[in-house]
């Protein structure tokens, strides 16, 4: 497995800092929970030790869902698939605001990402 192969989607709801009026650096941070967790949770896995060898090197891939509604279906359908990730849950409002998957070879879960608008 080569390192500049594997990928991190990250996907962050849109309508946080448009209508919700979120400040940037609140979305950021929800982002920056979700990541810290999938490599917490999937730290063992063979493509995040490869992902974690070349830190200065690392492939993230910032997209945009558009509402809840857009995130959820995302993780259904990565569920679906089998595709490990982390819904990030923001406590203690209880707001689903992001999705991180694990680090993944890129031909293996680009399908289910290309369709999300990127940031």
């Amino acid at each position: 497995m080569s390192s500049s192969t594997i990928i991190q989607y990250v996907v962050v709801r849109g309508d946080l800092l448009k209508e919700l009026k979120w400040p940037v650096g609140a979305v950021i941070a929800q982002a920056c929970h979700a990541v810290s967790a999938v490599t917490h949770l999937f730290h063992d896995d063979d493509a995040t030790q490869e992902y974690l060898k070349d830190l200065d090197n690392m492939h993230k891939v910032v997209l945009e869902a558009t509402d809840e509604k857009s995130l959820y279906d995302l993780r259904d359908k990565l569920e679906e698939n089998g595709v490990k990730h982390k819904l990030w849950i923001e406590q203690p409002e209880n707001i689903p605001t992001c999705l991180v998957a694990k680090p993944y070879p890129k031909e293996e879960v680009q399908k289910y990402f290309k369709k999300i608008q990127t940031v």
